[in-house]
């Protein structure tokens, strides 16, 4: 995926402040192990020094925020406010951020409300970079998705959290093809199937921090990308 063009930046809350988080890999390598990107020199950049994953997940932060700050008040009353970045962090250490009390998951994305913060693990966001670049911008438009969450009205927030913003991810990120703000190379459409699918849960949607099964969060996801925001909120017709 490429990034075009960004500009500068320009409801309710949980009850009590958790992680609201991408489900852990099973098959995620252990701390210091994960791959870069096949057929790409390991911790290779640009001139300024960062790696191609780090590239990407700034790209997905900036075409993330850009699409929400430009088409919230499209959408939503009152304005938009950006969640913090809190950025990379290592579970697998002891200075882990907390959130709630608790430190963040190994292995895993998150927002959390207490703090109102994304941040993801360095290893989880290697380790799918290497399945394709698609992936971090899955799991940066999925945490956005929960900040949207805590900042709408409780009754346009789903019971199936984690479904509504898999399809929050993919109308921001489909929604930013539209708007000229990202590319869509060939295979892209291909890895966040994959991100998707690896990412997918078997336990059941009526508990409220399931991911949904890989068929759930496909068609979830492909709902955002066909028909937008306002397909992922409650009492649309679908």
């Amino acid at each position: 995926m490429a990034l075009l063009l960004v500009a500068g930046c320009g409801g309710g809350a949980d009850p009590s402040p958790r992680p609201l988080d991408s489900s852990p890999v099973e098959s995620a390598p252990a701390p210091g192990t994960a791959p870069d990107t096949p057929g790409r020199p390991t911790g290779t950049g640009g001139t300024d020094g960062r790696t191609e994953v780090e590239r990407d997940i700034d790209a997905a932060v900036a075409i993330t925020d850009t699409y929400w700050r430009t088409h919230w008040s499209e959408l939503f009353t009152g304005g938009y406010r950006p969640p913090r970045v809190l950025g990379p962090y290592d579970g697998a250490y002891a200075d882990t951020p907390v959130c709630g009390g608790e430190p963040l998951p190994d292995d895993n994305a998150v927002y959390c409300s207490d703090g109102d913060y994304l941040a993801w693990d360095r290893d989880l966001m290697r380790w799918g970079h290497a399945r394709g670049d698609a992936w971090v911008y899955l799991v940066i438009a999925h945490e956005w998705g929960h900040a949207v969450q805590s900042r709408l009205d409780a009754g346009l927030v789903e019971l199936a959290r984690e479904l509504q913003a898999d399809c929050l991810a993919g109308a921001v990120l489909f929604g930013a093809a539209r708007d000229g703000t990202l590319t869509f190379e060939e295979g892209d459409t291909e890895e966040l199937a994959d991100a998707l699918t690896a990412l997918a849960d078997r336990t059941p949607w009526t508990d409220v921090s399931d991911h949904g099964d890989a068929a759930q969060r496909l068609s979830s996801f492909s709902r955002g990308a066909r028909s937008g925001v306002t397909s992922c909120l409650p009492g649309v017709v679908r």
